[in-house]
């Protein structure tokens, strides 16, 4: 078990902070998809990925119905999955963006967290399967989200919610950005461990530079690899948080893990909404590491996670726009716990 000698020589000062069952999961993602990986070439770094998230699927929850199509855009089609239950009409639509650092991943791989959140909230859920770096530098990936969301507002009459995972949660915080003017605009958005290019300065890049699944040097490689020559610091569409405006954006919720260097970015963006005029919670979920959605089947604490994302979701959804949430105990183990998920109705 964790804690035990070797364990603290492997895992370090994670040894104790993050649970046994947790670490069980943290073995089986480095056995499938080791870290040195990084170095390999990109199609043999896609095929094991891939192999992974099959071993890790977890099929789909009884009623849900899917059907792939294509986005047509000027110059190519997007891949898209539409995900529906079977029984009942949907209330609101979530345009999905999938994790994966720009480089891996597409509509299999994040298929049944895509499938258990229509599940769980009753709304139809659209996967984009944007284009990939290296073979497609920005803005590609940013282009595409957009498009499947243009596609989204002008077919359907369903209020929408911008959801994305890691650097799908990039793309869907981007997306808002773009869209926030426009008549058929997200009227909220879910952002899962996003990467929104913070400073690497920061809290959480400081304290978790080595963390387990995602390290800093793991962060400055995606950026890299989907950087187009002369990548200015300063654009939104490849980093959020480097927008000089933060007004007019939806309802947000965001969503990290506490051993994650990219949970300062959480932190950062929700200030910027806050002090620009809107609504946002960051929620900093304890003893958990990037990625975490897939170990729900084994992990309990990701399992109650993602639980509650489900909740937020499901509440964005349903809003007329005021974001109204409980307090949620203590977080990461702080004394002050709400005050990273407080209740902004009276904000």
């Amino acid at each position: 078990m964790a804690g035990e000698p070797a364990d603290q020589a492997k895992h370090g000062k994670y040894a104790a902070l993050l649970d046994p069952e947790l670490w069980d999961y943290i073995d089986s993602v480095n056995s499938w998809y080791p870290p040195e990986i990084v170095a390999a070439p990109i199609a043999e770094q896609r095929a094991v990925y891939d192999k992974m998230c099959v071993a890790f699927h977890q099929g789909h929850p009884e009623g849900v119905t899917t059907i792939d199509g294509l986005v047509a855009t000027a110059s190519h089609a997007v891949p898209v999955r539409r995900y529906r239950m079977a029984d009942k009409a949907a209330p609101a639509i979530v345009v999905y963006c999938h994790g994966g650092g720009s480089v891996l991943g597409g509509l299999d791989s994040h298929d049944d967290i895509c499938a258990e959140i229509c599940a769980g909230t009753g709304f139809e859920v659209v996967s984009a399967d944007y284009r990939l770096a290296p073979e497609h530098l920005h803005p590609a990936s940013f282009d595409d989200a957009f498009a499947v969301f243009e596609w989204v507002a002008a077919t359907s009459t369903l209020p929408i919610v911008l959801c994305g995972e890691s650097a799908g949660g990039n793309l869907a915080a981007a997306v808002a950005h773009a869209t926030r003017h426009h008549a058929r605009h997200a009227i909220g958005q879910m952002l899962i461990y996003p990467g929104l290019g913070g400073d690497k300065t920061g809290r959480s890049y400081v304290e978790h530079a080595e963390a387990p699944l995602l390290t800093l040097a793991d962060i400055d490689f995606y950026r890299r690899i989907r950087s187009t020559p002369g990548q200015s610091a300063d654009d939104p569409t490849f980093s959020p948080l480097k927008d000089r405006d933060f007004s007019g954006l939806p309802p947000t919720v965001i969503v990290t893990a506490e051993c994650d260097p990219l949970s300062s970015d959480g932190e950062t963006y929700r200030d910027k909404i806050l002090a620009a005029g809107g609504q946002a919670v960051w929620r900093e979920e304890p003893r958990l590491v990037h990625s975490f959605l897939r170990a729900r089947p084994s992990v309990r604490r990701a399992a109650e996670a993602f639980a509650r994302i489900i909740d937020d979701i499901a509440r964005l959804g349903a809003s007329d726009g005021a974001l109204i949430f409980p307090l949620v105990g203590e977080m990461a183990g702080r004394p002050e716990g709400g005050a990273k998920d407080r209740d902004l109705s009276d904000s």
